[in-house]
């Protein structure tokens, strides 16, 4: 795959006033030069071992983000290279990214997965146990919870809406519940949905095959 200029000239107006995240896993580092040059600034990597690679490769001012599933034993390998972790699923990574951030001396800005739709093949928490989350990082201090990230069902895009809907909902209320933390950010909505996603609140979206074609 190889970046499609105009499509990603076009993209950057529509998501206003949303951020993209260039889901770059589909391209080589090559590419990553091209989307920078086109005004994309953040880069969102799913796989620890290939963004390892573009990682050493790329030399540009742009800023990476995880938003792939981030197992445990893998955090030590990201925790000082990337800016955002996506993808905060369970108790057990919240306390990996805890040690390996202390051990780095920083703190770690991180979203919570949420599965909002309780669907059996998505990870992330249940919206009703997110207070129990939340007075869990209270011991985290390397931790800093910005948001919330959830995936949309793969169904119609209108039908997306009343789960992202329900995403914003929640977000707002931890916000008024935790203000300590500063939750601002809510990422979701991909190539097939981001539109309605931004319309519902996001403030971020992951988009991949919106921005490339084939070689």
């Amino acid at each position: 795959m190889i970046v499609n200029e105009e499509a990603v000239k076009k993209v950057l107006n529509d998501v206003k006033p949303a951020t993209l995240v260039a889901a770059t896993k589909y391209v080589d580092a090559p590419e990553l030069d091209k989307l920078e040059a086109l005004g994309v600034t953040i880069f969102g990597e799913n796989r620890v071992q290939a963004f390892l690679e573009k990682y050493e490769k790329y030399h540009g001012n742009a800023h990476w983000h995880f938003i792939g599933t981030l197992q445990c034993n893998k955090v030590k390998y990201i925790i000082d290279k990337v800016e955002l972790i996506h993808s905060v699923n369970s108790y057990k990574l919240i306390d990996e990214i805890e040690k390996q951030a202390k051990k780095h001396d920083l703190v770690m800005d991180v979203l919570l997965q949420v599965n909002i739709a309780q669907e059996e093949s998505k990870h992330g928490f249940a919206a009703q146990e997110m207070d129990q989350v939340m007075d869990y990082l209270k011991d985290k201090p390397h931790l800093h919870p910005r948001g919330l990230m959830m995936m949309a069902p793969h169904i119609e895009p209108e039908e997306t809406r009343q789960y992202f809907k329900a995403t914003k909902d929640l977000l707002t209320a931890l916000t008024q519940k935790y203000p300590q933390y500063q939750l601002t950010e809510l990422s979701m909505g991909m190539t097939n949905d981001y539109k309605i996603a931004i319309e519902e609140g996001s403030t971020m979206v992951r988009l991949g095959h919106a921005l490339f074609k084939e070689a």
